[in-house]
């Protein structure tokens, strides 16, 4: 459970509303709020980030730890699913770097002044982002299951 002193310093500073791991912000927030957690609250260890595909909208989560009190805290940006973009976290948590190219390459979600945007687990000419709800399943790369197959 977030700590709700953390969770309403964020309230005010950052606009954010509570989300039940941490708080959930507005994009054009999200690098004051980091900061914050970091520089004001102890949270120095960057954890993890995710995403998840809603259909009409993407919601990236960036995960921080405070190492002293072992308290995780997760902030939520929710994203437009047609552009979605979003600053890099990278030079708040030099750990958010690879995990954004993780999240550009399967979901398609660019990250502004990331400092090496690049593709890091399909190959250079792979189209598409197949964590994407819209991802066709007719694609030549990789597996796919052949639902109609019988048991021999």
């Amino acid at each position: 459970m977030p700590a709700a002193e953390v969770q309403e310093a964020l309230r005010i500073r950052c606009e954010a509303r509570e989300f039940a791991l941490g708080a959930e912000i507005d994009a054009g927030a999200l690098l004051d709020c980091l900061r914050t957690l970091r520089d004001s609250h102890g949270y120095r260890t960057y954890v993890l980030a995710s995403a998840t595909d809603r259909k009409e909208t993407i919601e990236v989560v960036h995960g921080v730890r405070n190492p002293e009190t072992a308290d995780d805290f997760f902030v939520k940006v929710i994203l437009p699913a047609e552009a979605p973009e979003l600053d890099s976290a990278a030079m708040v948590y030099a750990g958010a770097e690879w995990q954004e190219r993780e999240i550009l390459d399967l979901f398609g979600v660019t990250f502004r002044n990331h400092p090496d945007p690049r593709r890091i687990l399909m190959p250079d000419e792979y189209e598409g982002h197949p964590l994407r709800k819209d991802f066709p399943m007719d694609t030549p790369w990789g597996y796919r299951p052949d639902c109609g197959a019988e048991e021999s």
